[in-house]
């Protein structure tokens, strides 16, 4: 079983846009395109996240995972 990290938040307003970090440095994305398809569901790499969003999840990331979460990233 996936060993969990932690869960970023980075939703905007009433949609939910939550990532799950495992320690395997895959990464897990549930959202929601709009409020008749919630929950929705991707596996990533760290290569497939912008750095737009990279910015949002290092902001948003609790401060005892952020370097933990910059290194999984290769944020800089």
């Amino acid at each position: 079983m996936k060993k969990e990290i932690c869960t970023i938040s980075v939703s905007s307003n009433w949609l939910g846009d939550d990532y799950i970090f495992y320690e395997d440095h895959t990464i897990k994305r549930v959202y929601d395109n709009h409020s008749l398809n919630s929950n929705k569901t991707e596996w990533l790499e760290p290569h497939q996240i912008n750095k737009q969003n990279k910015d949002k999840l290092i902001r948003a990331c609790p401060e005892e995972f952020k370097e933990q979460i910059m290194h999984l990233l290769d944020y800089p």
